[in-house]
């Protein structure tokens, strides 16, 4: 009986020990997540040097399609084309989370859940948007991100305000004729 004890007793131990031992394959802190929580700042100030710095030379971006990849600085250039449309521009605080993973692979990929959130400049609509981004570091470095978001309800907008400027030149004609 003294025997079964002092086995069981090892076997706790050497259970614990191994799950001690084990690589942490999910966290919500890291300096990964530091790192882009910075990079999402970066964007929401338009600091697009920062943004690009976090992002490895030969980093490659698909936001919204998996077979066309752009470079950081051209992610950059679209994004910041892209917000001259809007007044201003953020994510809603409070209303995302991230996550690290560790693949069965050993990969390191970085998961954001966020509310976007902007108000276009020509009418005041605000727009709010769910984003999904995850990222893949390498040696505390973006190397590979992918982004999904739904951009219907900013053509929808966009469509109203050419909507409405139209109609409003065709009425600014029709009065300058009578």
């Amino acid at each position: 009986m003294k025997h079964l004890k002092i086995v069981t007793l090892l076997f706790i131990i050497l259970a614990i020990s191994a799950c001690e031992m084990g690589q942490k394959r999910y966290t919500q802190t890291s300096a990964e997540i530091d790192s882009y929580k910075q990079a999402i700042a970066d964007y929401e100030s338009g600091d697009w040097e920062g943004y690009q710095s976090h992002f490895a030379d030969t980093a490659v971006i698909f936001h919204n399609t998996v077979n066309d990849s752009v470079s950081p600085a051209q992610a950059a250039e679209g994004m910041k084309e892209s917000l001259t449309q809007f007044s201003s521009y953020e994510f809603v605080d409070d209303e995302g989370d991230m996550e690290m993973v560790i693949t069965d692979k050993e990969q390191t990929w970085v998961n954001f859940w966020g509310t976007w959130k902007g108000t276009l400049s020509a009418n005041g609509k605000e727009l709010t948007i769910p984003v999904h981004t995850t990222a893949q570091f390498v040696d505390g470095k973006i190397v590979k991100e992918y982004g999904y978001w739904d951009t219907a309800p900013i053509m929808e907008a966009m469509m109203e305000i050419e909507a409405a400027a139209a109609a409003a030149e065709e009425g600014e004609e029709e009065a300058s004729e009578e």
